[in-house]
């Protein structure tokens, strides 16, 4: 059986050359192979679009291109910042595609997706942040793709970000991901470009122009954060009515790269889980491969059935 990311590589103590560090069992996962997968590819390169899944190196990419979903990267495929966590080029990018929005709906009715997700790098280079683009790709599915639910995960919009996020939520995505990545002790090293609490306040925004548009976050496990750190993000989302959590493992991309500290186990993930569930998520999604817009369409129907219960709920309360 041919495998994928079944190594990674860490450097040794003293900064010689890297260790070969094996992953556990449950990292391992069948390497992309099948038909879709090669269907899925061809269509993206047809449109000359760009995708997370290939760019940041899912390890999901195979299960997800077979079943023809794709997370599509717009702005390009070279990022103004340098994550330490992040396998996305880094540098200069070129300009923006004025075809991009028309593509991606080409895209997503061709693929006869019901549900959508749209993500970028980071463009500090633009005078909005990209928040414009983001903005035309889902007036374009709208238009091209009517019944297709629509997913973004943008950056941060440093220093852009109000006019930014009143923008695209004018424009009406179903659910507005930004994710934390990890917790605020790690940010110097992990997200220097980026502020927590700058992230928070991102997704804060988006419920104030637009308490019905779903909002989610993620963070990556195994960079050394501490349990109790970890809790303290899950509150913090809560308190940003947050109604989406995903957490998933880290995995080093290259040698470059922050290193894995550890293996979290899928018994810990499932932990995690029932304690973000306990303190009131919609929807949570917790395991090591668990990824932004991974089974997101699913997810996405869950979370909207549940918000439907609890409303019901709240209503027959009312009427007690």
């Amino acid at each position: 059986m041919a495998v994928m990311n079944d190594l990674s590589s860490a450097p040794t103590p003293d900064g010689d050359r890297p260790l070969r560090q094996r992953k556990p069992d449950w990292i391992r996962v069948k390497a992309p192979v099948s038909k879709g997968y090669h269907e899925t590819r061809k269509l993206m390169r047809e449109l000359n679009l760009n995708t997370v899944c290939e760019e940041a190196a899912c390890p999901n990419i195979g299960e997800c291109w077979t079943k023809k979903h794709a997370t599509v990267m717009i702005l390009g495929d070279v990022c103004t910042r340098a994550c330490a966590f992040c396998n996305v080029k880094t540098g200069m990018p070129r300009i923006v595609d004025p075809m991009e929005p028309e593509n991606t709906a080409i895209a997503a009715g061709k693929m006869g997706l019901e549900h959508i997700v749209i993500t970028s790098v980071d463009r500090d280079d633009l005078s909005d942040g990209g928040a414009g683009q983001f903005v035309k790709v889902i007036k374009a599915l709208r238009r091209e793709t009517p019944n297709t639910t629509i997913e973004i995960l943008t950056p941060d919009f440093r220093g852009k970000m109000r006019a930014a996020v009143e923008a695209i939520c004018e424009a009406g995505p179903d659910v507005y991901n930004h994710n934390l990545e990890t917790v605020p002790r790690l940010y110097p090293t992990i997200r220097p470009g980026a502020r927590y609490y700058a992230s928070l306040r991102l997704l804060e925004e988006v419920k104030s122009h637009n308490p019905m548009i779903f909002t989610k976050s993620g963070i990556m496990l195994g960079l050394g954060e501490q349990r109790l750190e970890v809790h303290q993000v899950m509150d913090d989302m809560r308190s940003a009515d947050i109604d989406f959590m995903t957490m998933g493992q880290y995995l080093q991309p290259t040698p470059k790269h922050a290193t894995v500290e550890d293996f979290v186990t899928p018994k810990a993930f499932d932990a995690f889980g029932a304690i973000a569930r306990a303190k009131g998520f919609l929807q949570v999604a917790s395991s090591p491969l668990t990824r932004s817009s991974y089974h997101a369409g699913d997810d996405f129907a869950e979370m909207r059935a549940a918000r439907e219960a609890k409303f019901v709920k709240q209503a027959a309360k009312q009427t007690t």
